[in-house]
This record gives structure tokens, C-alpha cells and sequence, in this order.
């Protein structure tokens, strides 16, 4: 009997919430008692097949003991992961034992105010390496004035020295896979925050190390105190 609510196999337990036919209405006390006795009855049939049936809606209740630990998971928690990335303090004490870096760039690498070194610290992919790469800026205490850029690359479970520029003022960055440095010219008389000119050098790793792939220098003019800047009015 297709009565009120019963079940017509998957399809109705994969929408539950599809309407269903309507009892008829005024056909006498046992049709209606008859009819309401077998919408229970339907209804706690297709309750019972929605919930035990293995197909149609999803069955409820605790998870199975494997379903938690399933392969993913237990691969991703046994595979092995490359060498931590060094934070701040290990980044400083990288550069302090570094071979290629220069005494001078060491004396100036000491804490400013408390434990806060003059450094700034970016992550991220240069090199194509097992491990995000380092770039680390080493600043001034005073100004704040770019002292020497350094990218690290890890091989081997360590860190090395595969970039370096101790030309200041000078800045490093990660753009877009580039390493872009920047470096400030200044001529005798130019204030710090007034540099004559810039250079911007985007390096690109190939063949194991950085190379060259594009440059810019831009001119900066100068403005005197009398306005000599501004434009000539129109004649």
C-alpha cells in the first residue's frame, strides 16, 4: 500500500522534505481512523528506512572509531616536515655567526631598547627551497637607516648565506617571487630623508643563485625655500 508517507525507496529519503500526498478528507469515522492509523504506521516506516537504510540520507549518530583517524590524517600527522624557520632571535644570531657578514654590519647588530634588535624579518618562497627563505634587513638604531640586506635559503636541515648587500642605505624585499632591493643615493649634503636618487634591483634565482633581471633609478629634484619647484605661471 502506497499510503500516506510511506516510503518509495531512495528517492524519498533523499528528500525528506519533498511534500508528500494529503489524506483524503470526509469519508466517514473508520476511513479517517483507518487512514490516521496507517500515516503512524508509514511514517515510522519510512523513519526507520531513512535512518537504517545505508542509502538516501545520510545516517546519524557517533562516528565510527576509524572515521577520526582516517589515512589523511595519520599521513599528514607522520610526514616529515623541513627544518623549523628560525624566528627573530634565531634570524639575529644567524647573521651574528655568519662567515660572509661583515664585522662592521656585527657591531652595529645589538639591541636598541631591551632585547629588540634593529632587524626586520620577512619569509617567504625565493629559491624554490624545501623551506621558506629569510630576508633579513639590518637597520640603524638611530634612524632606522637600511645597514645591510641578507637572504637565507635552507639546504641540508640549515641556513646559508645565498645573498648580501652592505652598500647603505639599502633595503630587501619579497615581491612576487622576485627579490627586490632597494638602494638610496645620497649626495654630500642631502639630508637622510631627502636622497638625490634610488636604485630598485629585482633579482630573480636561476642556475643556484640571484641574477639580474631588472632595474630602475629614478632622479629625485630638489626644491630650495624661495619655491623655485614650482611651475613658471603661463605667459
Amino acid at each position: 500500500m502506497r499510503g500516506v508517507g510511506h516510503p518509495d525507496g531512495d528517492e524519498d529519503c533523499a528528500e525528506p522534505g519533498r511534500s508528500r500526498p494529503r489524506p483524503a478528507v470526509g469519508r466517514g469515522t473508520s476511513q479517517a481512523a483507518f487512514t490516521a492509523m496507517a500515516a503512524v504506521a508509514a511514517l515510522a516506516l519510512f523513519l526507520a528506512s531513512c535512518a537504517t537504510g545505508g542509502t538516501g540520507a545520510r545516517d546519524e549518530g557517533p562516528a565510527h572509531p576509524d572515521a577520526a583517524d582516517g589515512p589523511s590524517v595519520q599521513s599528514a600527522a607522520a610526514a616529515p616536515s623541513a627544518s623549523p624557520v628560525p624566528d627573530q632571535k634565531e634570524a639575529v644570531r644567524l647573521v651574528q655567526k655568519d662567515p660572509e657578514v661583515s664585522g662592521e654590519v656585527k657591531r652595529e647588530l645589538r639591541p636598541c631598547v631591551s632585547d629588540g634588535y634593529p632587524v626586520d624579518i620577512s619569509y617567504g618562497d625565493l629559491t624554490g627551497g624545501p623551506a621558506d627563505d629569510i630576508v633579513v634587513n639590518v637597520l640603524s638604531c638611530g634612524d632606522a637607516v637600511g645597514v645591510a640586506s641578507y637572504v637565507y635559503r635552507e639546504q641540508g636541515g640549515a641556513y646559508r648565506n645565498v645573498f648580501k648587500a652592505e652598500e647603505p642605505p639599502v633595503y630587501a624585499e619579497i615581491d612576487r617571487g622576485y627579490l627586490v632591493v632597494t638602494q638610496q643615493v645620497y649626495a654630500k649634503d642631502d639630508a637622510v630623508s631627502n636622497p638625490s636618487s634610488e636604485n630598485v634591483i629585482s633579482y630573480q634565482w636561476t642556475s643556484q643563485r640571484f641574477v639580474r633581471k631588472y632595474s630602475t633609478r629614478t632622479d629625485y629634484g630638489t626644491l630650495d625655500d624661495g619655491g623655485s619647484g614650482s611651475p613658471a605661471p603661463a605667459g
